[in-house]
């Protein structure tokens, strides 16, 4: 491990997922200990989009953040398991993709697990994916310039976003940013199996929290719920998937990666060796300042080019 995230080690909390409320409460201080880069020069609005089509989805809370000069948007989900996380929590991180990034983030609060399971999460990135390109005018950007992204469950809900977008024929996404993702619940390649007590996150957490998003779900666990599962990834955005060294997810990730360059789909992925699941959260390490400092530009390049 990166000596400079080791020391830190003993400070992350610990995510009982069999437990939600201690869950959020755990993972809302450690979010509240990570300091946001500066506001200047961005602007920051709270709304709400309307929910999907299917009767009795409710709003959904976005957070905005809009760059002076921005040209594209990435609508941003969250991390946490699918359990944990909020607009409050994310803010450190969507402020610091909008700042790196020069461009709009439309940051989710999307609909928590187990209270609400698969599919609630996607049909809420879904009916904001809708509302940002309906809305493209009003944010000031481009409607061809909108990507996807996440940091791990978020990751994860991105792949599963830019899936449906693709099946339901738009709307077209141009990118799409996976830090970390989560994305196969089967749990079955070297990493998962093996990372059993890994710092954060390790096998019996990811498995914890699987359980809680995929409670409504029968045996036959469909693609966009975990993306790792689908076979025909061909027509896919183009793609950055970043891995931790030491994280459940890596292996996953680094097969989706390959899968996607096998349907040729454009894709960088970087590996970053010596961290672990979310220690980017660790701002003060070099190698958490340029993994942070590169989801920005990656996102920048997608966006302006």
């Amino acid at each position: 491990m990166d000596p400079e995230l080791e020391a830190f080690v003993p400070l992350f909390p610990d995510a009982d997922f069999a437990d939600p409320v201690a869950a959020r409460a755990g993972f809302g201080k450690l979010a509240a200990a990570v300091p946001a880069p500066e506001t200047e020069g961005l602007t920051v609005e709270d709304a709400t989009v309307p929910g999907g089509e299917q009767p009795g989805q409710p709003d959904v809370p976005v957070r905005i953040y809009r760059p002076r000069g921005a040209r594209g948007a990435v609508v941003w989900l969250h991390g946490g398991g699918y359990v944990m996380g909020d607009l409050d929590s994310e803010h450190p991180w969507a402020t610091r993709i909008a700042v790196g990034s020069g461009q709009v983030v439309v940051s989710v609060g999307y609909r928590l697990a187990p209270e609400h399971p698969y599919p609630a999460a996607l049909d809420d990135a879904f009916a904001v994916l809708k509302w940002t390109a309906r809305n493209a005018d009003r944010l000031g950007i481009d409607p061809d310039r909108i990507a996807v992204g996440g940091h791990s469950a978020g990751g994860g809900l991105a792949a599963a976003l830019a899936l449906r977008a693709r099946d339901e024929g738009g709307p077209a996404i141009r990118f799409q940013l996976l830090n970390q993702p989560q994305l196969d619940d089967r749990q079955e390649t070297w990493s998962q199996r093996h990372f059993t007590d890994t710092p954060w996150i390790d096998r019996a957490k990811a498995a914890a929290s699987w359980r809680s998003y995929l409670c409504g779900v029968g045996r036959e666990v469909p693609g966009y719920a975990a993306a790792g599962r689908v076979e025909d990834l061909t027509g896919l955005p183009p793609a950055y998937i970043a891995t931790a060294e030491l994280c459940p997810n890596r292996d996953e990730d680094i097969h989706y990666a390959l899968r996607l360059l096998q349907a040729r789909v454009p894709v960088e992925l970087h590996q970053w060796p010596g961290t672990f699941h979310g220690s980017q959260a660790i701002v003060t390490a070099d190698v958490s300042q340029r993994q942070n400092a590169e989801l920005g530009a990656v996102l920048r390049r997608a966006l302006t080019d």
